[in-house]
Parts: C-alpha cells; structure tokens; sequence
C-alpha cells in the first residue's frame, strides 16, 4: 500500500470503544505509525500504556503530524466541526456512523471536500458483515423478481453495550445526538442500500423513559423507495434480548435473514426453503471493522471514491432526522 511513510500518516480521532478498535484495526492492517487525539487524560493513558501510538491531548497537535487519512470516532455531536477541520487540512475522513446528529453544515462540510477532492466514507460497518452483503448481492442478482416489500429490525439493551461504562453517561443517552434512530442508523442505511433513496411515510417513538432517559428508545419507520419498494424499519434499544435480522419478500420468493442464526436463507415460488448461506466458519465480528477500514484505505490508495460518501450518508442522515421529527409530533386522535 502507498501510503506507507515515516510520518504518521493515520490520525485517530477519539479514544473511546469504537475509537480504540479502530487503531488496533489499523495497527493490524500494518499502518504502524499512527496518531490519536484524545483530550481525556485516563482514556490517553490508556492508549499510551496499550497501544504503539502516539496520543495527544490538542487537536492543533494532530495536524503537526500532516495526516493523510483521519478517522473519526468521537461522539456524534463533534463529527461535523472534526470533519470541517480535517477538510480544511486536506486529509480524506472517514467517519463513525452517523455521519452527524444534525444536517447543519453538511452542505458546508460536503462543498469543502469537493473542493480538495477528498475521498470521504461514512463507516456503516454492517455492510461488511456476510449476512447482509449477501441479501444485497441475491437482490442485486435478481433471481427473486421484483422486491415488493421489505422489514429490517435492531433490537438491544442499551445497558449491555458497553457494561463497565454508565450507559447514562453515555453519548447515546443524549437527547439530541443519542437515540435508538441516531445510534441504530444502521438499519436506515441498510435499507437505502438495498432499495434506494427514498421518503418517510411515517413514523411513531417510544421515549427511553423505562431506562429513565429522555431520548428515543424505540421507534417504527415506513419508507417509501423511489424503487417503488416499502420498507419498515424497527429500532430499539430497551429490549432485554438481541435480535437483529430482516426480510425481502420479492415477487418470486423471499430472503431472510438472521443474525442469531448466523445465516440468510431463500424461500422460493413454492414458499420452501431452497438455499441456506450460512456465515463463514470461525468469522469474527471484528471482521467486518476491519473490512471496512480496509476497503477505505484502498480507496484512498487507487484514488478512488468509496460507496458510502458523505453525500450518501447525509442522505440517509436526513430519514433518520424525519422519522426522529415526524414520530416526536403529537398525534390527533380520530374522535
């Protein structure tokens, strides 16, 4: 890979969960040389203890190093001022779903890139994961017919993701950048990956008030493509168990698939089972993390533009902030 140099050529930006899995990532794709900005001195130390990278407390001090690829893993909220600030320096970003909490200053912050001609991804690391990439490949393939119609879900326990941590001090518990839309996104985008751009029909939320949050806890979302598909999307993070899966009725047969499972399968006309693709022996969940990181950084090596842009995903952005705004309004009863 050309990018190799003796400076660091890889910034990081945020050491929390996500921001410490993607430098390991990137250690292990042989990037060796890596910088990471962190401003809270125990998650700092944490890294310089861990991790043969060096990481600092200032932003000013990352752009020292002249970075040529930055990943962005700080909370929600400060995606789009790091992103605009990476931009500005010339460095290609990749950014930690979603790509904001907000579509304030994407149009700013997709003009700059396009300016520099900057290669831009938005990680949405469900797309590496074999389940999904294979219902999007049999669709792709169209030996089902026409996809009709469509349901995605996400369903977790807020409190388990992340244990040694206060889930209510967490980013997700946020009112504004948190929620089970903004933090479970991945749904959305799948199902615009899938189908195509598309319109919210409608959508109803359920607070998190049963975690004693004030955000979106739960919500059920309709989507009409411009592909002339429906899609429902579900997304919760207050149910005890985990559950994650969908399915895609098409005009001559159906695909299902189902991450507990660790499979997809295709019902065909006659309404049986007629294949099964099962998840490759001994794949790991980290995978698909650094598939991922792997993919953008080939990108950025040959040049070329990756399949989820900043424009891509502040497409998918803007239905999640509708369906965040059209469940949060006040429904009228039919007397």
């Amino acid at each position: 890979m050309s990018l190799g140099s003796k400076k660091p050529l890889v910034a990081v930006l945020g050491a929390g969960s996500v921001g410490i899995r993607h430098l390991k990532n990137v250690l292990s794709l042989g990037l060796e040389r890596v910088v990471c900005f962190e401003p809270d001195p125990a998650r700092r130390a944490l890294v310089s203890r861990e991790l043969p990278a060096i990481c600092v407390a200032e932003l000013d001090e990352v752009w020292k190093f002249e970075p040529a690829v930055v990943i962005i893993a700080a909370p929600t909220e400060f995606h789009l001022r790091l992103a605009l600030a990476t931009a500005r320096h010339g460095a290609h970003i990749f950014i930690e779903k979603p790509l904001s909490h907000s579509m304030e200053g994407v149009e700013l912050l997709l003009a700059e890139c396009q300016q520099k001609g900057l290669i831009t991804m938005v990680g949405c690391n469900m797309r590496f994961h074999p389940g999904p990439a294979t219902v999007r490949q049999l669709l792709q393939e169209k030996t089902l017919g026409r996809v009709l119609c469509a349901r995605l879900q996400s369903s977790s326990f807020l409190p388990r993701w992340r244990p040694e941590h206060d889930y209510r001090k967490s980013y997700s518990a946020s009112s504004t950048s948190g929620g089970a839309i903004l933090d479970c996104i991945h749904e959305i985008d799948l199902a615009d990956w899938y189908f195509g751009p598309g319109v919210v029909l409608g959508s109803a939320v359920l607070p998190a008030s049963s975690l004693g949050l004030d955000t979106d806890g739960a919500a059920e979302i309709l989507i009409r493509h411009d592909s002339g598909v429906l899609s429902s999307v579900h997304l919760n993070f207050m149910q005890r168990d985990y559950r994650r899966g969908c399915q895609v009725a098409c005009t001559q047969g159906t695909v299902y698939w189902d991450f507990g499972m660790r499979c997809v399968q295709v019902f065909g006309e006659d309404g049986t089972l007629s294949q099964s693709f099962l998840e490759p022996e001994g794949w790991d969940i980290n995978q698909m993390y650094v598939d991922e990181l792997a993919y953008f950084l080939r990108c950025v090596d040959s040049a070329q533009q990756t399949e989820n842009t900043f424009s891509e995903a502040g497409r998918v952005l803007a239905l999640a902030l509708e369906a965040r705004n059209f469940g949060a309004r006040a429904p009228r009863r039919v007397e």
